[in-house]
C-alpha cells in the first residue's frame, strides 16, 4: 500500500482562514485613516437649509411639497431690494356740483373754435323748437323752457349749420369728438362743464325726440343743427345732435 502524500503548509485551510483575516483588518484600518483624513481637511459642515412654506409664485409644475432656500453665508453682505411701490387707490367718479337756475349767456366749444352768445329761444305754435335770425350766423340759441346750464335734466342749445353767407356757428359740430369739452357760461358768473358723449346724425322723418329731449335725472346737454343732404326747396335732410353731460363746474372768477 502506497503512503499519502502531505499537502504543503501554504495551501492547508488554516493558512488560508488566517490569510483572510489578516487582510481583513488591514482593510478595515486603511479606510478608518482615510475618512479621518478627510474630515479634517473638509472643516465644519454647514446646516441644512430651513425648510419655508410654499407661497404665491413658488410653486412650479411638477413640483410638490414644500419649497426650501439655503441658509445665508455668515460672510455673505445682505442685498438691499427696491421697495415695491404701493398700489394706486381706484379712481372713483364723483358727480359734479349741479347748479340752481341762471339764464345762459354764452357757448365755448374749443375743439371746434366755437365762442358764441346765446340768445334765449322757445317753442313756435306747432311746437317746434325755434332758431336763432339767419342774418345772424354767429349767434347760437338755448331752449329757455328747458334746464339751465349746469341744472338737472336735458338741456339744448342750436344754431345754423351755414347759410347763404357762409359757414354759421354749429359749422364744425359734425367733427366734434367724443371726450372733447363744451362750456356754457352763466348770467350769474358761473360755467357749467359738458363732456361729449357721442355724435349722431339722423334723418328728420327718423328723428328720435325721446331720445334727444327725453327727461334725465343727471345735468346733459344736446347740441344741435343741420345735417344729410341739402335740398334748395326743403333745405337739410337731417340733423346732427351732440350728446355730453355735465362733469364740471367753475365759479366766477373774483375781482382783484
Amino acid at each position: 500500500m502506497a503512503r499519502r502524500r502531505r499537502r504543503p503548509w501554504y495551501r492547508r485551510r488554516a493558512y488560508r482562514l488566517a490569510r483572510t483575516a489578516v487582510l481583513t483588518v488591514v482593510l478595515v484600518m486603511a479606510g478608518d485613516r482615510i475618512v479621518h483624513r478627510e474630515g479634517h481637511g473638509a472643516g465644519t459642515a454647514a446646516p441644512a437649509p430651513a425648510p419655508r412654506a410654499v407661497e404665491a409664485g413658488d410653486a412650479r409644475p411638477g413640483v410638490t411639497g414644500p419649497a426650501t432656500t439655503p441658509a445665508p453665508s455668515p460672510s455673505a453682505r445682505p442685498r438691499t431690494t427696491a421697495a415695491t411701490p404701493a398700489p394706486r387707490p381706484a379712481r372713483t367718479s364723483v358727480a359734479p356740483r349741479t347748479l340752481p337756475r341762471s339764464r345762459a349767456t354764452r357757448i365755448v366749444i374749443p375743439y371746434i373754435g366755437v365762442d358764441a352768445d346765446l340768445m334765449d329761444l322757445g317753442l313756435d305754435s306747432e311746437r317746434r323748437l325755434t332758431t336763432p335770425p339767419e342774418d345772424k350766423p354767429e349767434l347760437a340759441g338755448w331752449y329757455t323752457d328747458g334746464p339751465s346750464p349746469g341744472e338737472p335734466g336735458t338741456a339744448v342749445a342750436v344754431g345754423h349749420l351755414d347759410t347763404n353767407t357762409g359757414p354759421a356757428v354749429f359749422g364744425g359740430l359734425g367733427e366734434l369728438k367724443r371726450g372733447k369739452r363744451v362750456e356754457v357760461r352763466r348770467a350769474d358768473g358761473r360755467t357749467a362743464v359738458y363732456t361729449v358723449d357721442a355724435i349722431k346724425a339722423y334723418e328728420k322723418d327718423k328723428f328720435p325726440n325721446r331720445l334727444v329731449y327725453g327727461t334725465r335725472n343727471r345735468p346733459e346737454l344736446r347740441l344741435i343743427t343741420c345735417g344729410g343732404t341739402y335740398d334748395r326747396r326743403t333745405g337739410y335732410s337731417g340733423n346732427v345732435v351732440v350728446f355730453a353731460h355735465l362733469t364740471g363746474t367753475r365759479e366766477p372768477a373774483r375781482k382783484g
